[in-house]
């Protein structure tokens, strides 16, 4: 007969260690997820507007009254809306990891992660308020522009953890840098207002701006137009750095695109796909200006 142990089963306390072992080990991929996320928040949120969707959950916290779930009643709109608000919680998930992974690291790094994380809930305040001012214009674009201030957050983070080591850039480098990331949010703000003055406010009877469009568009294009000379500017001032080069160079490169997609939306009578890919080369700006400023800092590994 075999003998039969009497022994009390002990817990396996070590996965929580290994899980923390991996997170700490994928500390940049999680990083890089977190920025992806982000970016693909400002996406979904496009694609919520362009499909005035923006009322398709009509209450927050809720989706519809007694319901923190759509239904049926809410119709297509619906889907799109709550499928928008999940992706918060995928958001939570991701920031909650990187934090768990940069918790032992002590400085920049755990404060950026905790930074971020604070930000979803924050983001979803606003988106709340938007909401419940029946998407008002000025409050869909401080949603908006938090989202690109969150997408800094990550760069910032990334670079801290993945970029070369560097000294510090010229002081005239570092002013121009700064001119050109102050010059390149007053386009994405201005880009926001030109959404709020148009037919892709979020709602068919949602407010507007009370603006006229063709103003605020000509408004926009010309400050587009000042940031890729002062952008250009830049680039022949580091023409001598090959890393500051590339960094320029790229972000260049996405103004010049929008600046076409930008102009080809305005040209075709604003068609929602070619909104949404202006609206990611907005993400996609916001990164390269974090990016070319942070550049100019020191910067030791």
């Amino acid at each position: 007969m075999g003998v039969i142990s009497t022994a009390r089963a002990t817990p396996d306390t070590r996965r929580p260690g290994r899980v923390r072992s991996w997170l700490r080990g994928h500390l940049v991929p999680l990083a890089v997820a977190n920025l992806c996320a982000n970016i693909l928040l400002v996406v979904t949120g496009g694609v919520v507007r362009l499909t005035s969707s923006g009322l398709g959950c009509p209450t927050w916290p809720e989706c519809t009254d007694g319901s923190y779930v759509r239904h049926g009643a809410t119709g297509i709109h619906g889907v799109i809306e709550f499928s928008n608000r999940m992706l918060t919680y995928v958001l939570t998930a991701i920031a909650i990891a990187v934090v768990v992974a940069a918790w032992d690291r002590v400085g920049k790094v755990r404060r950026l992660a905790v930074g971020i994380a604070l930000g979803i809930p924050l983001q979803a305040v606003i988106g709340g308020i938007s909401v419940l001012t029946d998407l008002n214009p000025w409050v869909v674009a401080l949603h908006l522009l938090a989202s690109m201030a969150m997408i800094s957050l990550c760069v910032w983070m990334l670079d801290t953890l993945w970029s070369p080591a560097r000294g510090a850039a010229p002081r005239r480098v570092a002013g121009l840098s700064w001119a050109v990331f102050a010059l390149g949010w007053v386009v994405l703000w201005l880009g926001t207002i030109v959404t709020g003055s148009g037919p892709h406010s979020g709602d068919l009877q949602s407010k507007r701006t009370g603006l006229d469009p063709a103003t605020m568009s000509h408004l926009h294009a010309l400050a587009v137009d000042l940031l890729v000379a002062l952008t250009v500017t830049l680039l022949v001032v580091v023409r001598r750095s090959p890393y500051l080069r590339l960094v320029v160079g790229v972000l260049l490169g996405v103004e010049l695109a929008q600046g076409i997609v930008g102009w080809i939306q305005y040209e075709t009578g604003l068609p929602a796909f070619v909104v949404g890919l202006h609206m990611l080369g907005a993400a996609l700006t916001a990164a390269g200006l974090a990016r070319v400023v942070l550049s100019t800092r020191p910067h030791t590994r």
